[in-house]
């Protein structure tokens, strides 16, 4: 998917290209000294650099095609054009290209991008990144006040790219011309409590209707666009969209890393489409930033991932980009001995104890963990529960439960030790129970406030890490539950949203990303305090899925679902929002389900993180040994879950969809898994492998073996197909595809 390009230049203009065969982007500085992103691809599919004079793709004399680098929206400056856009900010047009530099960090190559604007002072440097080999990009923009008055900053972007088309649009029903939007499709997500990752698709022209704009000789002024609410970043919506070609051949996909406010707009700039993502913003999340003279602030990171599919589909270079996203992903997150290990974790928690763990009930859950092939047990919410009216609103000093454990809780984590597991804990260290004594302990400024009064949620109170207390009370209550109880591993929980942040100090907006940032700092200093603990982000489930958070934690919790036959698209969908290898997916086996239920929640976590759970202990041996193997198999193929990228073979999965199907690509095997969920549906499926057509392929179940001789699977090499037969519903698969004629050993 290209950029269009502008109509020839009348005056001389300057522009530079930076970038690998990866991933090259080119820049133009126009006669008006605005420096502008022309173009973005691969070396082999990027557009021509043209012009940027004021000509349109329809050849109007309207304005630039592509649009300044920087948008920055001051009070007292406004727009150049109302509306609810987040460009043609009068400020960002006035910043002047200054000059520009390359440098090496690492893996990572870097591009900074001097601006400045004559009349106000301000000052702005974007720094692009992006690691060897990988098609995809992060940029964030440094603001400076050089002036001589206070600034108040409403907006900043982090990325901006115009003029972007589809190539094989076809001209449109009257006849007059092109319309560049009609062949392009925008992807989101909607995110909510049990029901994380629901993916849509929708012809651009739906979200950005076509109004005329030759007859009207402007652009609309509107958008299609997803922000954040509060501070669950993902309540409402992932921070990630993509923009594909429909007819097949190239993607762009891209993410905002905040968990505090998020916005990502696609719009309607010139006959193309424009896309910009930004941190937090005054109209979506009450942020404002005043800058005295000298002051800086700096955006959120954001980052862009370009795919190409030449001969495949439309499916095929979305997950082309997403593949590029990945391998982003793992080039950004801080690195930790358990990326290699992906150790299997039991949690007490998920339909098993629930909230009620005691020293009784948790002893035999240890000893069937351990049998199983468990490696970490974590002791969930409800070990410091000692309070007969309820420990919601009185949590926060993190004491063990002397009811619960009345010979202390260190004896229940030595007999984890010593079943040959690491000791993990729940905690939620960013909320105080409002009966809670550090409630009263802590000063007033350690918590948020609106208006002078302290915020409360759901019988909490939240912390405010940008005060000292608060980080020297959390402290002392990590390093104690190292040192007591030797715990390996934190489940950092966080299940109230008390709303658009704290206005101590400034507007709420910039309390919350303040806060946010320094609970960002308190686990980097918790990490290099303890390199070798294991951190979980779970915030209710997946409701703060972000890489601000997932830059630095190993896992990500997926959901809450408590029903298997629902976790399908959640599990499927997870790659595409975070690395496979940080995807926890719950499988919670039962003495109470089947055969088939069981292999159908066990499957559903092989291809990413296994969070087991469920009551091992009641099981029969033949129930256990089911476990057993699932746990066995994962073992066999998790050193290649940090190697491979994700691809759907029956696409990004509707929540309804009665077959459900996630394939990774590892660099010698290929492994699927397939639910055939229950509902009337056919017993068998075709899957699309493209990347082993014309490969002499051969299909193995891999879980669960006992039923491998009532699953028929038969592979078309000519199509890059493998069509699966599955005899019930209510059935899972995990499968490996291993290709002879390329040398590659066998999984498993």
């Amino acid at each position: 998917m290209p950029q269009a390009p502008a109509s020839p230049a009348k005056t001389q203009v300057s522009s530079f290209t930076w970038g690998d065969a990866d991933l090259r982007l080119q820049f133009r500085v126009g006669r008006d000294g605005v420096v502008r992103l022309a173009a973005l691809g691969s070396a082999a599919g990027l557009a021509t650099i043209a012009d940027e004079a004021c000509t349109d793709i329809d050849g109007d004399l309207t304005g630039p095609l592509f649009l300044p680098l920087v948008e920055v929206l001051v009070a007292g400056s406004g727009r150049n054009r109302s509306g609810e856009r987040s460009i043609h900010a009068a400020a960002g047009s006035r910043l002047l290209y200054q000059g520009h530099e390359e440098s090496r960090d690492g893996i990572w190559s870097q591009l900074r991008v001097d601006l400045s604007d004559p009349d106000s002072g301000l000052a702005a440097q974007i720094l692009l990144r992006s690691p060897d080999g990988v098609g995809a990009v992060q940029a964030t923009v440094r603001i400076a006040n050089r002036g001589v008055r206070r600034l108040v900053l409403e907006s900043v972007t982090s990325f901006v790219i115009s003029g972007l088309v589809d190539e094989a649009a076809e001209a449109d029903d009257a006849g007059e011309g092109r319309d560049h939007l009609a062949g392009l499709d925008v992807h989101w997500a909607d995110n909510d409590w049990l029901a994380e990752g629901r993916w849509h698709r929708a012809p651009l022209r739906e979200a950005l209707v076509d109004v005329d704009r030759a007859r009207h000789h402007q652009d609309p002024r509107s958008s299609f666009h997803r922000t954040s609410q509060g501070s669950w970043s993902t309540g409402r919506h992932l921070p990630m969209g993509a923009l594909v070609a429909r007819g097949g051949g190239r993607a762009l996909t891209w993410q905002v890393e905040s968990s505090a406010g998020w916005r990502w707009e696609i719009g309607e700039h010139s006959s193309t489409a424009y896309l910009a993502l930004l941190g937090p913003t005054d109209c979506d999340h009450q942020w404002r930033q005043a800058l005295e003279p000298g002051d800086e602030f700096t955006t959120v990171p954001a980052a862009v991932a370009f795919g190409a599919a030449p001969l495949g589909s439309a499916d095929d270079a979305l997950a082309a980009a997403i593949s590029e996203l990945t391998n982003y992903r793992r080039a950004l997150r801080r690195p930790h001995p358990e990326q290699a290990t992906l150790p299997v974790i039991f949690n007490d928690y998920m339909n098993t104890l629930m909230g009620d763990p005691t020293a009784d009930k948790l002893a035999p859950l240890i000893d069937a963990a351990a049998g199983v092939g468990a490696e970490v047990f974590v002791i969930d919410a409800g070990w410091y529960d000692d309070d007969a009216a309820g420990w919601w609103d009185s949590v926060g000093e993190w004491q063990e439960s002397r009811s619960r454990f009345p010979d202390g809780m260190a004896k229940t984590t030595d007999r984890i030790r010593a079943a040959g597991m690491v000791p993990g804990l729940w905690l939620e260290p960013e909320v105080v129970g409002l009966r809670s004594p550090v409630a009263a302990r802590l000063p007033e400024e350690a918590f948020f406030q609106r208006d002078g009064i302290r915020v409360v949620e759901h019988g909490r109170y939240q912390l405010d890490l940008r005060h000292p207390a608060a980080v020297r009370h959390l402290d002392q209550v990590v390093d104690r539950l190292v040192a007591d109880y030797g715990v390996g591993y934190f489940k950092l929980d966080y299940n109230i949203n008390p709303g658009p942040g704290t206005d101590l100090g400034g507007s709420a907006g910039s309390g919350l990303l303040g806060h946010q940032r320094a609970y960002l700092a308190w686990l980097d200093a918790v990490l290099d305090r303890h390199p070798g603990l294991i951190l979980e982000n779970c915030s209710s489930g997946g409701m703060r899925t972000d890489y601000a958070l997932l830059a630095r934690l190993q896992l990500q919790s997926t959901s809450d679902q408590q029903d298997p036959l629902r976790y399908p698209p959640i599990a499927a969908a997870a790659p595409a929002a975070m690395t496979p290898e940080q995807a926890a997916v719950w499988a919670y086996p039962q003495p109470g389900y089947d055969e088939d239920l069981n292999a159908f929640t066990l499957t559903s976590a092989l291809l990413g993180r296994v969070h087991l759970s469920g009551y091992l202990n009641r099981m029969s041996a033949e129930q256990r040994a089911l476990v057993a193997e699932a746990i066995a198999v994962y073992k066999l193929i998790r050193a290649d879950i940090p190697r491979s990228v994700p691809f759907w073979p029956l696409g990004l999965p509707g929540w309804t969809d009665p077959w459900v199907a996630l394939g990774q690509r590892a660099p010698f095997a290929t492994y699927l898994t397939a639910w055939r969920r229950i509902g009337e549906s056919a017993s068998e499926q075709t899957l699309a492998v493209p990347h082993l057509r014309g490969h002499d392929v051969t299909p193995r179940t891999l879980f669960p073996a006992a039923t491998a001789t009532d699953t028929d699977l038969s592979w078309d090499p000519e199509r890059g197909e493998l069509t699966v037969r599955l005899p019930r519903p209510g059935t899972a698969r995990l499968m490996s595809l291993t290709h002879r004629d390329l040398g590659c050993a066998d999984a498993g």
